[in-house]
């Protein structure tokens, strides 16, 4: 049956019902058909406005002699000069639905005593004036808390749309609502404001008013056949990155730079690099001028999410054109040519707080809608705050977390990503707000209550991701703490899908590398996976994400040139950013050093690499780090929009020679079939090694690690790393009929610090170690760390 025929046969138009909260019945002489209010005097109206807009909706009656004869006479209801007819509505599904021959609306909200659906042209929205406001009905348009309405015509998907909500602004018991906001739907798959990155609306209006696209009932994307990739998770090789920063700089020769588009140009260097999964910060639609009233600083990271359904509208080389759809099929281009190359992509999500922040910030879409069930509350309103952005989205309240799952949903179902990174993930692992009203005065509640914001042993979303059929295969990455003192690192609520990102190997690798005592032991561990954190709860070394640099922090080059962080350009007296960055500049602060520091540096970026290539777990490393991008010791640069958060590719080529080494690692690590074990490894194909073979020194003063293990491809490799200040010799183990031969060495110059088949003198280089070698030998440099394979001695 026709859809639009099923809901007109399900639901009447609207009609002499009169709202309750819309004022006594009106009567009059004779009868009249009125027209739907259309706002025009602006998009923030009072209270009063509201009411009086869903009090003249209501049709008149007659009066007739007899007051017990009265009866009410529906007339339809009509919007935008009649040609949308206004219909009940469903309740389901949330957001705004195209189906044939309309578009339905919902939207839930359990405080709210009134709404209204606001429809913007976009000409009208760039004028900050509604086009025209549908009141809703609390009775014909309210089911439970959901707030609901169907608009039957064709006229619509050219507009845009928000709502407008009346209710309780009491901040002591949880509520702000405000009538003179409209709101941005919280399902709405795309968000329309500005056009222009970085640049303020008309009047200089950092935070114009925002509007969601109303759908279109088909699709308008050729998906040209992708499918998921469904790589095997220990088969990843992460590649952290920055959307607008992977191609913004003019070096990077693109047409589009700093959009969907420009990063789909490069996607062949990311092949070439040996990545086959990106982890993108974060893409959803925030507001990067959100600091710009107060400073010049820009939220680049963009760590602040306005909507979780729509893509960054400002990421696309469209911006807002066609009310926002070039945005989605631009992100669904870049997700369908990473497919191409053999590259999955995975978000980085924020579920943990909003760009609303706390008491004082503004009001946009949750916090107008029902503040109560969409954050983290205490007691008497106040806003917790464990993600030490001013809120706490309350994520395993009922209503969010079903809003969340259907987020996930989305991404993967309509965009085609093949997972999600959650920032601060351990928030959504904290019991949700009780809003009790009595408990808030002192009176005993009976029975047993969690304090709000209690780590769960069970956390009802988690629990509801972990099993959700739609979610299933889908790669799940937690970032197991959060700002409240909450870590989690090998202990997060994980059902056997959930994977983390492991910082205990990023600070352990860290210390071992630059030559701390007492840390032999740890960093081994960290080279078999972190059994010591996984084993036990049943997991795999693939559930440990190992990295040694990310986003925030110093990147892998600053990691070997500064011991202080400088973050004075950031505007917070180098207040912000992390003190303990277990650093080590290797002798001298700063870029400008003697030779023999420089190329310590170089010996200690290479280190950090082979680490995280030959540990058992999945790497991930930072956009910029296979070149040795710096920030000149800014360890916190969120707020830059310039070049010290560009990926640089005149760098790039500056630095071939780390960069190929990078290139040539990541494909070493995915020909050895032993880098990459679905388990832990055993004494029957790993063994440790010391300055002697089979003598590991774990010992509080070692600093040398060495160990073979055995490989269906290579027959075995041996790897050793002297953390030392010292040179040393090391003993290989003699295996009988077989050599070793040197592939890499880090204290060697590029190019002889990775040893390929066809470079030229390849043969001369490893002749000059051959009496070395032929008594089981090998020489290694202060800070330096070797692969060697085993060959058949012929």
């Amino acid at each position: 049956m026709h859809m639009a025929m099923t809901i007109a046969a399900q639901v009447p138009c609207l009609c002499a019902r009169p709202a309750s909260l819309a004022g006594p019945r009106l009567r009059g002489a004779a009868r009249r058909r009125p027209n739907a209010r259309t706002a025009r005097g602006g998009a923030r109206k009072g209270v009063g406005a509201v009411r009086a807009a869903a009090l003249e909706a209501q049709p008149l009656v007659e009066e007739g002699e007899d007051e017990d004869e009265e009866a009410l006479v529906e007339v339809e209801r009509h919007a935008l000069g009649g040609a949308c007819r206004v219909l009940a509505g469903m309740p389901g599904p949330l957001g705004a639905t195209a189906l044939a021959g309309g578009v339905n609306f919902a939207v839930y909200s359990g405080g709210a005593t009134a709404a209204a659906l606001c429809l913007f042209t976009p000409d009208d929205l760039k004028a900050d004036r509604v086009t025209e406001e549908v009141p809703l009905d609390p009775e014909a348009n309210r089911t439970g808390n959901v707030w609901h309405v169907f608009l039957e015509g064709g006229h619509l998907h050219d507009m845009l749309y928000g709502y407008r909500f009346d209710g309780a602004f009491a901040p002591h018991c949880g509520q702000r609502f405000d009538a003179s906001a409209v709101v941005v739907d919280p399902y709405a798959k795309a968000v329309v404001s500005r056009g222009e990155y970085g640049v303020p609306a008309p009047g200089g209006e950092c935070w114009p008013q925002m509007a969601g696209m109303i759908p279109l009932p088909y699709s308008t994307f050729d998906w040209q056949g992708d499918l998921p990739l469904r790589y095997p998770q220990k088969d990843l090789v992460i590649y952290e990155m920055h959307l607008r920063g992977f191609t913004k700089h003019d070096s990077s020769n693109v047409k589009h730079p700093g959009t969907f588009i420009g990063a789909v140009s490069k996607l062949d260097y990311l092949k070439e690099l040996g990545v086959n999964c990106v982890e993108l910060m974060p893409c959803h639609e925030f507001n990067e001028l959100e600091y710009f009233t107060s400073s010049s600083k820009m939220n680049f990271w963009g760590y602040s999410t306005i909507n979780f359904f729509s893509p960054m509208t400002r990421y696309a080389s469209g911006g807002i054109n066609n009310c926002g759809r070039d945005a989605i099929n631009e992100f669904k281009t870049f997700v369908r040519e990473a497919h191409k190359r053999g590259i999955e992509v995975i978000l980085d999500v924020v579920f943990n707080h909003t760009a609303e922040g706390n008491e004082n910030g503004p009001i946009l879409s949750f916090r107008g809608i029902d503040n109560s069930t969409y954050y983290m509350l205490a007691p008497k309103g106040e806003f917790y705050n464990y993600s030490g952005c001013g809120n706490t989205f309350n994520c395993n309240h009922p209503v969010v977390r079903e809003f969340i799952v259907d987020c996930l949903r989305y991404w993967v179902t309509e965009m085609h990503v093949d997972g999600f990174r959650f920032d601060l993930a351990s928030i959504m692992t904290r019991g949700s707000s009780l809003w009790d009203p009595v408990n808030v005065y002192g009176d005993q509640i009976e029975g047993d209550m969690i304090t709000t914001g209690t780590p769960l042993v069970t956390p009802p979303l988690i629990d509801m991701i972990s099993n959700d059929p739609i979610l299933g295969g889908v790669k799940l990455i937690a970032e197991a703490w959060d700002a409240g003192g909450l870590y989690q690192v090998g202990q997060f609520p994980h059902w056997n899908v959930w994977s983390e990102w492991n910082g205990k190997y990023r600070d352990i690798v860290r210390q071992f590398i630059k030559g701390t005592d007492g840390f032999a032991g740890g960093f081994a561990e960290c080279l078999c996976g972190s059994p010591h954190l996984y084993q036990a709860g049943g997991r795999k070394p693939w559930h440990s994400i190992n990295f040694v640099c990310a986003h925030d922090g110093f990147t892998l080059a600053d990691l070997v040139t500064y011991n202080n962080k400088y973050n004075i350009p950031n505007g917070e007296n180098n207040r912000d950013g992390e003190n303990h960055n277990l650093s080590w500049n290797c002798g001298e602060e700063g870029e400008f050093a003697r030779l023999s520091v420089r190329r310590l540096r170089k010996r200690q970026m290479r280190n950090f690499f082979v680490c995280l290539m030959v540990s058992q777990g999945v790497p991930m490393f930072c956009m910029g780090d296979e070149y040795g991008h710096t920030k000149g010791g800014n360890n916190n640069t969120y707020c830059h929009d310039h070049y010290v958060n560009y990926f640089r590719w005149d760098k790039k080529e500056q630095s071939s020679d780390l960069h190929r080494f990078c290139c040539l690692m990541t494909k070493f690590r995915k020909e050895c079939e032993c880098l990459a074990l679905e388990d832990f490894p055993t004494a029957q194909r790993l063994q440790w090694h010391g300055h002697e073979p089979g003598k590991p020194d774990w010992s509080e003063t070692s600093r040398f690690v060495a160990f073979s293990m055995k490989d269906e491809t290579k027959g075995e490799i041996y790897v050793a790393f002297n953390a030392s200040h010292l040179p040393t010799v090391v003993a290989l183990p003699e295996r009988t009929g077989c050599r070793w031969e040197p592939v890499v060495d880090t204290g060697k110059p590029a190019p002889y610090d990775f040893l390929t088949d066809d470079l030229p003198h390849r043969a001369f280089s490893i002749h000059q170690f051959s009496h070395f070698l032929s008594s089981s030998l090998y020489p290694m440099l202060s800070y330096s760390s070797i692969i060697l394979v085993s060959r058949p001695d012929v």
